[in-house]
């Protein structure tokens, strides 16, 4: 691992938090700007962001529409400059929503000799057409391919001595298990086990269709949350040349039970094979048979850019970039009482700290080496979308954008003694972090749900996708006058019963003093990246290394 070098002494007396300052007369402009975040300005973003007016914030309609204008808004009166498209704070994006019909959608198992096994919608499985055509009908083989996994630096291809082209492949959520940290990861989740890989992965292999298996522990979370994710309205970049589905679905446990006892095989003794090096993939004598009809709709939905641009480069840019999505998942029609997902704290939150930051940043006035970019972006909530377009279409070269933090879903639960900054170590950023952290009084914990893949599941993955350093702030569960296992109750009760559930609105009672705290932590750090001097870099061996030295 690299380290960091501060740039001058000054610069070190600048990453020292203002509330640790003696002399606030004689603080210096990043003390001062940090001095002015003010956690009631959060409060307020948060508070119009989740409000009933805003309609939960859903892509591509008023609420959503209503949610950019009142970002960019925002922007323009910081004086923030636009990064967008043609002049604008706007970048738009074209989408393509793709919504299953219950009634008309049906898929079977049919062996070649016996009686085929129909699955019920929702109950047993769940599709989308990511082809984007209106009606998908597939008559194929099934062939099991393990965990779906190719993966050249563990040794490990689950596709090797297999043609699945026009076929459906059939594979288990998660990466093969492993206790080595070496080898997949060992307890915490690698991208190769989530599903959205699982897609991409059979779609490059030729596949016309993919069934994941469900397992709850494996998944990290039960059916209901495939089923409520996966049978409203799928969103996709209306442009993106990749390879697609016909069939991307997922199928219960016990549905896949039926299916390998169709086959003649045991579901427990194929799940070991698939776990163990050189598994080898094996074509079911099962077809499966699909007729998947869709909705679809085309629209359009933005993601917000403003920036403070450097005063002059004397070089290429290194910018910091600041991120959190403002999209949520909009209204459930049809349904009596309260049927909004506000999304107080997913994400009014992250986006209540990025305009508060994008305000203190704008009220300094010497000029910065370096740019500063923030971008609020969309369709989050329909797999990373929005900022996977701006990865791949950044307002500056994505090697001139030096690091990215990302916000999202922080709960305003008063002061935090403690910050998650997973990812932060894969960079030669982290000593920086872990100096800063300490002057802010913040210890540093790690994941604590790795097995969940965290890392791959929220927007700065998709700037790690383009070679970008990148990492989100999340909270821990110690706070100030509690002890931990008040901090852990509280996150418990917000998943439990309001993530993405139409409870999670803004209350009055919330404390939004650590989001300010939080949002100084970030802006030390960011300082502290326009001042580098050595380039930030992945560190060696990791896995969006390539990425960034492809970039250059």
């Amino acid at each position: 691992m690299s380290h960091t070098r501060l740039a001058g002494a000054v610069l070190f007396v600048c990453t020292l938090p203002v509330f640790a300052q003696q002399k606030p007369a004689s603080a210096t402009p990043i003390q001062q700007a940090e001095a002015s975040i003010d956690p009631e300005k959060i409060r307020a973003h948060v508070k119009f962001l989740s409000d009933d007016l805003l309609e939960g914030r859903y892509p591509g309609l008023r609420g959503g529409s209503l949610a950019a204008a009142y970002i960019a808004t925002q922007f323009a009166l910081d004086g923030l400059k636009p990064a967008g498209d043609n002049g604008t704070y706007y970048q738009n994006i074209d989408f393509v929503g793709m919504k299953a019909q219950p009634g008309t959608t049906t898929m079977l198992f049919a062996p070649n000799s016996g009686t085929p096994t129909p699955l019920a919608y929702g109950d047993d499985f769940t599709v989308s057409n990511q082809t984007l055509t209106p009606t998908a009908d597939i008559d194929a083989p099934i062939v099991f391919v393990g965990y779906g996994v190719t993966a050249p630096e563990f040794k490990w291809d689950d596709y090797a001595g297999v043609d699945v082209k026009g076929k459906v492949i059939l594979c288990i959520v998660g990466d093969p298990p492993s206790d080595d940290p070496n080898f997949f990861g060992g307890k915490a989740m690698t991208y190769y086990g989530r599903w959205t890989y699982k897609f991409e992965q059979a779609a490059r292999m030729g596949a016309v269709g993919a069934l994941i298996i469900h397992r709850t522990d494996l998944a990290s979370y039960g059916w209901d949350v495939v089923k409520n994710s996966n049978t409203s309205e799928k969103t996709y970049l209306r442009d993106d040349k990749n390879a697609r589905l016909q069939a991307a679905s997922w199928i219960q446990l016990e549905a896949a039970v039926k299916l390998f006892n169709a086959a003649g095989l045991d579901l427990n003794q194929e799940f070991a094979a698939a776990g163990k090096p050189g598994f080898k993939a094996v074509e079911l004598p099962v077809h499966l048979k699909a007729h998947v009809e869709s909705t679809v709709r085309q629209f359009q939905s933005p993601n917000v850019v403003g920036m403070v641009p450097a005063a002059k480069l004397s070089g290429p840019d290194q910018a910091m970039l600041y991120t959190a999505h403002y999209d949520h998942l909009g209204v459930k029609s049809g349904m009596p009482g309260d049927n909004i997902y506000n999304g107080a704290a997913d994400n009014g939150t992250g986006v209540g700290m990025l305009l508060e930051l994008a305000r203190a940043w704008a009220t300094i006035k010497e000029p910065l080496p370096h740019s500063v970019i923030f971008s609020a972006v969309t369709a989050e909530e329909q797999g990373l979308l929005g900022s996977q377009y701006l990865g791949q279409n950044p307002p500056i070269p994505a090697s001139q954008i030096a690091l990215d933090i990302n916000y999202d879903m922080i709960l305003p639960l008063g002061i935090p003694q403690e910050a998650n900054v997973n990812g932060a170590q894969r960079t030669s950023f982290y000593p920086a972090v872990e100096r800063t952290a300490k002057a802010f009084h913040l210890a540093l914990v790690p994941d604590p749900r790795p097995e969940a893949g965290s890392y791959y599941r929220s927007d700065h993955f998709s700037l790690s996708r383009v070679g970008i350093p990148a990492f989100s702030v999340d909270a821990g569960r110690l706070y100030e006058g509690h002890d931990r296992a008040w901090g852990e109750a509280k996150f418990q009760a917000f998943e439990d019963n309001d993530y993405h559930n139409f409870t999670d609105n803004y209350r009055p009672e919330w404390d939004f003093s650590g989001l300010a705290l939080y949002c100084r932590f970030g802006m030390d750090l960011g300082w502290q990246v326009i001042h580098e001097k050595t380039p930030i870099t992945w560190n060696k061996g990791d896995e969006f290394e390539p990425a960034r030295l492809a970039s250059k």
